[in-house]
């Protein structure tokens, strides 16, 4: 997804992270392929995200399909937990943007949950990005485990917000 936005929008910078090593190269490959140079990869444990960046340093976050931490006791690793909301505000500008693409109903819901408790502020969603009525701007990207979803007939959910802290 890094690729295709970095791909799309030459005069902006972009930044790919994980911890698997695996997508960092078809990531970094890709781009040397195509020769595109706004684009850069880092491979962490996003715990650290904070430590990697300076205050009001990143315009936007997508998070696309992450592991939705389905278990109760493992709820703190969702990277829509409020305790990651906290760590990307300290990078984020101030009215920085999140996006969410997802397969997993759940965590859609559970994020939807997040931002209405901790009163962050909505701006897009929906359940089915792809058969909505609103055609949504970058959605043509699509990251492998995207494409296996919607090849299996499954909806995918988005959402963009923007934090209140």
């Amino acid at each position: 997804y890094s690729v295709g936005l970095a791909d799309k929008f030459p005069h902006k910078n972009f930044l790919g992270v994980d911890i698997k090593g695996a997508r960092m190269w078809q990531g970094a490959t890709l781009a040397v392929e195509k020769g595109i140079k706004n684009i850069g990869f880092l491979r962490i444990r996003i715990d650290w995200i904070e430590k990697c960046f300076a205050k009001n340093e990143t315009d936007e976050i997508w998070i696309t399909f992450p592991d939705p931490q389905l278990k109760r006791r493992r709820a703190n690793k969702r990277l829509t937990h409020p305790d990651f909301l906290k760590k990307y505000n300290k990078i984020l500008k101030k009215d920085g943007i999140i996006h969410l693409k997802t397969d997993s109903q759940f965590l859609h819901g559970f994020t939807l949950g997040v931002i209405a408790g901790e009163n962050h502020f909505l701006e897009d969603a929906t359940e089915d990005l792809y058969n909505a009525a609103l055609q949504r701007e970058h959605m043509e990207i699509k990251t492998h485990y995207e494409q296996i979803y919607l090849n299996k007939g499954l909806p995918i959910t988005y959402l963009r917000f923007r934090l209140n802290y």
